[in-house]
Parts: C-alpha cells; sequence; structure tokens
C-alpha cells in the first residue's frame, strides 16, 4: 500500500524525467518495496550455502513453512555454524510448566500410623483402609521410627504419598508397638498422631509367627523349643520375639506415657476376619472419616480363610492378600498350647481392663 502511495505522488512529476530514469526510478522502487515486505530474504549472505532449503528467498508461503531449526540455521555463518544438538537444545528452550505442576497434593508427615502388631493384620487393615478416597498411605513398610530414625523427618517425608487438604497420610510397621524407643519419638514428630493396633490372641498370634519364620527358615528349631526354658515345668522364655510380642500389656504401658488411650485404637484381628466392614466401620470413625468402605466391598475367601476386597471397577480380578497371608499353621502340641494360655492370661486380663473391652482370648 505504502508502495501505491508513494507513486501516485511521483506520478504527476514524471513528464520531467526521461525514459531512462523513469525505467531506473521504477526499478528502484520496486526493489525497496520487495525488501519491505520481505526483509529477511532480500539479500542472502555469500558465506552461506544456496544450495540449503532453508536460504532460499522464493516467497512469502514457502518462508512460513519453515521450520525453527531453518530459521536458526538462516542467521548463521562460518564458524558459528549451529550443530545439530544445539538446535535440540533451542528446541527445547521453549518455556513450559514443570513437571511438579502436574502433581496434586503435596507430600505430609503422616496423621495415623498402625504401629503393630506384627501377624495380627495390619497388612489387611492397611490394604482395606486405603480404598477409602480421603486416605493415602505409603505402600511399605518404613520402619523410620525403629530402624531410620537418624535420616531425619524429611527423609521420612518423602516416603509418603502425595496428599490433598482433605485426605489422610497413612504409613504401617508393625514393629514399632514393641520398640521402646518409638513413642517418644512419634511424639516428637506430632503429639496428634492417630495409632492403630491389631491385636490378636497372643498363642495363635506366636504359632503364625513362627509358621512364617520357618517357611523361610527350614532348619529352625521345633516351637516347643523356642518357647520354653523348661517345657515340663512350663517355664516360658519371655525372651524370644514370638512370645515376646503378645505380652500387649507391658508394651502399651510405654505408649501411654506419650499418648493418651483415646489417641491408640484397637483392632480384633479375628473380628477383622469374620466382620471386616464392622471393624472398618470403627477404623474410620476413630480417624474421623466418612464411612465408605462397608461390607459391599468384601466376599470371604475360603480358600484362604480370609476376606479379600471384591473386584473393584477398574481392575479384572478381586484383591487378595498375598500368599504369605492365611497359610496353615504348622501343628503345635496341644498341651504346649495350654501352657501358652495359662502364661498369656494375666497379660491379657491387665490388657482388657487397660483398653476397656475384653477381647475374649480365653
Amino acid at each position: 500500500m505504502a508502495c501505491v502511495l508513494l507513486l501516485g505522488r511521483l506520478v504527476p512529476y514524471s513528464y520531467r524525467l526521461r525514459g531512462t530514469s523513469i525505467c531506473l526510478l521504477s526499478l528502484l522502487l520496486s526493489y525497496l518495496c520487495y525488501c519491505a515486505l520481505f526483509p529477511d530474504s532480500a539479500m542472502v549472505p555469500s558465506s552461506v550455502n544456496p544450495t540449503h532449503s532453508c536460504q532460499r528467498a522464493d516467497g512469502a508461503k514457502r518462508r512460513l513453512q519453515k521450520s525453527l531449526s531453518c530459521a536458526l540455521d538462516a542467521r548463521t555463518t562460518g564458524e558459528d555454524q549451529i550443530a545439530p544438538s544445539s538446535l535440540n537444545t533451542a528446541r527445547n528452550s521453549t518455556p513450559s510448566l514443570p513437571m511438579s505442576h502436574l502433581k496434586f497434593g503435596n507430600k505430609k508427615l503422616p496423621k495415623a500410623i498402625i504401629v503393630g502388631v506384627k501377624k495380627g493384620g495390619t497388612r489387611a487393615v492397611l490394604e482395606f483402609i486405603r480404598i477409602h478416597p480421603d486416605v493415602r498411605a505409603a505402600g511399605t513398610e518404613t520402619h523410620f521410627f525403629d530402624r531410620n530414625y537418624d535420616r531425619g523427618l524429611e527423609w521420612y517425608r518423602s516416603l509418603m504419598p502425595r496428599t490433598l487438604e482433605s485426605q489422610i497420610t497413612m504409613e504401617k510397621t508393625p514393629s514399632y508397638f514393641v520398640t521402646k524407643e518409638t513413642p517418644r519419638r512419634i511424639s516428637s514428630m506430632s503429639h496428634d498422631t492417630k495409632l492403630i493396633v491389631v491385636v490378636r490372641d497372643p498363642v495363635t498370634r506366636a504359632i503364625s509367627d513362627y509358621t512364617q519364620t520357618l517357611s523361610k527358615t527350614p532348619d529352625l528349631p521345633s516351637f516347643q523349643q523356642l518357647a520354653f526354658k523348661n517345657q515340663s515345668l512350663g517355664i516360658v522364655d519371655m525372651s524370644w520375639n514370638a512370645i515376646r510380642i503378645g505380652l500387649y500389656a507391658l508394651h502399651l504401658e510405654n505408649w501411654l506415657r506419650y499418648f493418651p488411650l483415646a489417641q491408640i485404637h484397637f483392632v480384633s484381628g479375628e473380628r477383622l476376619i469374620t466382620d471386616p466392614a464392622g471393624e472398618l466401620a470403627r477404623v474410620q470413625d476413630f480417624l474421623g472419616l466418612k464411612r465408605i468402605v462397608t461390607d459391599k466391598h468384601f466376599y470371604f475367601n475360603r480358600t484362604k480363610g480370609f476376606p479379600c476386597l471384591k473386584k473393584p471397577e477398574s481392575s479384572g480380578s478381586p484383591r487378595c492378600l498375598g500368599k504369605s497371608k492365611g497359610r496353615t499353621h504348622v501343628q503345635i502340641d496341644p498341651e504346649a498350647i495350654e501352657q501358652l494360655r495359662d502364661f498369656y492370661r494375666p497379660y491379657n486380663i491387665k490388657f482388657y481392663e487397660m483398653v476397656g473391652h475384653d477381647f475374649k482370648w480365653e
């Protein structure tokens, strides 16, 4: 448009110019208009390879189809020619949102911890409660408060899943309940932490513990050899870990030095098998959650002798615990079992009194 206006102003004065002058003037104006329309391609540096497809100045349409790499190459001469790796860098240098921006929620320290007990049903409780939409849990046992405490809280936090403000972060490590330093350490992290303890008949629990260990160590001594210092006299070896874990009253005394009883919820390992929905309802109440996990989520697997989660809509099969759960216990001499019941009885009674509930293990 500018060129047309300029020609319009010069035409009235063209009668003063000779034919040759008019021709030169027309060429000059044409060149100036071309430069105005296509400034980048009007002149091609002689140092650039003219055969390169990116350096052809043959119209706006072809120019608009050029890639970023072509545009960069067209501006490069001599020793400054850009290598292919540099082009990749240029392509990737376009500002973009960081990946963390696409992740929802934050990693937070747990508000609730399943602290025990081993072979009581802790894995089942975790798997059942984590189907609640307001619960996120670490998948593996962290052992932070008993084995990795020197790594610090930030390391512990890094193991947690990302959660939204409305969600509860949880983890489970059954050995916490019997580790002396753990209550103090958890209290130092947060005195408001909610604690869940899954308890089970201590005799049955000890046999289950032994069965699991035997599957990993086939040359293990017999159950009776480990459980008794002198079976004929009924003297139980309290130093054996499988026996010591079942002294719930002694371990609970240590926890009550740092946490009020109202902050500790006890799950019955026996009722978890016969009535999983009922036990999970009480767990949800304790955590302040709406009762979303109900009996519609469970079915009883007769092969395992244990409840499993029904098939989710997004999955092709039901969810059951692993092969190590629900395995058949080794056969123990009935007399040894009765001796152990006599041994545990006073500790069980004391535990019932401390928690205000009779678990009926007799």
